[in-house]
């Protein structure tokens, strides 16, 4: 029976109590000596056996008294932790045990003294009675002994289940963590007392949490690549600087802007024709104009069927876009088609250049100006300046 579940028992008691017991013994046993000479009784006082038990019992009584303290703390802490019950105290049996062994030998030794009287036998210059009265002490006192050392072994194996069942909480707290907290390395709210840090701010707690492992390997990852960037670009140049690289992709953006202009030449119309002065762009629309336009306009644009194209009035606009719609769309009823659906718009865009490079040739031969005046924005302006200056 372990003496933590058994009620009512006091160590203060029993370390009062067992001195005293011990104490009866050898007045006992001097007592109970008391029927023979004066030179017995003389000679059990000074036995060197009765010393030894003496001595032995006063070092086991020792021995209980340290183990009673270190079980009597023991329960203390573990009280205070509630890990046994407060009402929970050791057993009386133990002390009531040594009393009554004591009380038997007693009642022996009263027996043994009529027998005294008859029969002067004694142990080791001992009487039979004082002799089994403190073996009997001793015994009583290692049996407390061993159920101290008990209770003992009880106590570290409540310390040992608290200490199983506090790490089972643990790694139930650690499983119970999701895997961006696991690999972030957070810790359990029940560890979180472990990393507490004694800042305290307005209430806020701060924690000595460790950085995210995710984050620490993205540090040393651009630790890495600084190193080799600083040997590519500054020491092996096996690749261009910010300066060359700017270079290389202005002059790869031209190529594809040459090609992209090539590709989208043909989506030019009225609302953004303009004025081509290149001589392979004006060999094309000549070309063009030779062999469709003259048969109405002229071999120079000097006129014919249709209205000279050299001077300065229009019927139609004289500007490049307004060329350019005429030639795309025609004009009903006066004999000028659509060239829409024959030519292409860069095609097109080609014969309003050469047209409107035919301005002021002068040919022979021709036609009489029809529609308005047009003058162009450049000559416009010269031309006020020219009056003003008047």
């Amino acid at each position: 029976m372990s003496i933590i579940k058994t009620k009512n028992f006091s160590f203060k008691k029993l370390l009062f109590l067992l001195p005293a017991l011990v104490a009866l013994v050898p007045s006992n046993a001097w007592a109970l000596g008391a029927t023979d000479t004066p030179s017995t009784q003389e000679s059990s006082m000074n036995n060197p056996l009765a010393i030894w038990l003496t001595v032995v019992m006063g070092i086991l009584l020792l021995i209980i008294a340290l183990l009673a303290y270190v079980v009597r703390s023991g329960m203390e802490v573990y009280r205070a932790k509630n890990i046994i019950p407060k009402n929970s105290t050791a057993i009386y049996s133990i002390a009531f045990l040594i009393a009554g062994g004591l009380s038997v030998s007693t009642a022996h030794a009263e027996t043994a003294e009529v027998a005294a009287t008859h029969a002067a036998s004694t142990i080791a210059g001992l009487s039979p009675v004082a002799f089994y009265l403190m073996i009997g002490v001793i015994i009583a006192e290692l049996l407390v002994i061993f159920a101290l050392i008990y209770n003992l072994k009880v106590l570290l194996g409540l310390e040992k289940k608290k200490l199983d069942t506090e790490a089972l909480v643990e790694a139930q707290g650690a499983n119970s963590l999701s895997w961006w907290e696991r690999l972030n390395g957070f810790k359990h709210a029940s560890e979180e007392e472990a990393i507490v840090l004694d800042h305290d701010y307005d209430g806020i707690r701060e924690l000595d949490n460790k950085l995210p492992r995710w984050w620490v390997w993205l540090f040393y990852l651009t630790i890495f690549g600084g190193v080799v960037y600083l040997y590519r670009f500054h020491i092996a140049h096996t690749a261009p600087l910010s300066g060359e690289e700017y270079a290389i992709e202005m002059k790869k953006a031209e190529v594809e802007k040459e090609a992209y202009l090539k590709k989208s030449a043909n989506n030019v119309d009225e609302n953004n024709a303009k004025l081509l002065t290149a001589e392979n762009d004006l060999g094309a629309g000549k070309a063009i104009f030779t062999t469709v336009c003259k048969a109405c306009h002229g071999e120079k644009g000097e006129g014919g069927v249709g209205p000279n194209l050299t001077d300065d009035y229009w019927l139609h606009g004289g500007d490049i876009k307004s060329v350019f719609k005429t030639i795309k769309y025609g004009v009903d009823g006066k004999g000028m088609k659509s060239w829409k659906d024959d030519y292409s718009p860069l095609q097109i865009e080609q014969i309003a250049s050469y047209i409107k490079s035919l301005h002021g040739t002068n040919p022979p031969n021709a036609k009489p100006k029809q529609g308005e005046l047009y003058a162009e924005a450049g000559a416009a302006a010269a031309t006020d300046s020219a009056k003003t200056a008047k």
